[in-house]
């Protein structure tokens, strides 16, 4: 399996936003879609502001794959579903302490049950 290197990671981190373009089942790629990005160790996570109903969300999770881009970071990857609490939990800080500047409203949606359920974790293919 592909690691990200340390300057990806960096890069990424650095990076306000990332575009998201899952794979749709056309095999052609959905929209870019901006997105936060939070760094946790050496693994990336996504989450969707718009919960299991966000567009972006539904291809990832229906096919698997996609692109992106952030931080002059240009890859292709895989989408995996994270479900352990702890990772998101540290997942929550990242969010907070990368995007507090943004108002509390925001950053609280993405800390929501809803939204924390559609944590991704992104892997470079």
């Amino acid at each position: 399996m592909t690691k990200w290197t340390t300057d990806e990671l960096s890069r990424i981190e650095a990076a306000d936003e990332l575009e998201v373009a899952p794979l749709r089942n056309d095999g052609t790629l959905h929209r870019p879609v901006p997105i936060w990005v939070v760094r946790d160790g050496d693994d990336l996570y996504v989450r969707s502001y718009r919960g299991t109903e966000g567009s972006w969300y539904c291809t990832a999770r229906t096919n698997g794959t996609g692109h992106i881009r952030s931080g002059g970071v240009d890859k292709d990857i895989t989408f995996v579903a994270e479900t352990d609490s702890g990772v998101n939990d540290r997942v929550d800080a990242a969010y907070r302490t990368k995007y507090s500047r943004y108002g509390g409203s925001y950053v609280k949606t993405m800390m929501a049950s809803g939204t924390r359920a559609t944590t991704l974790k992104l892997l470079p293919s």
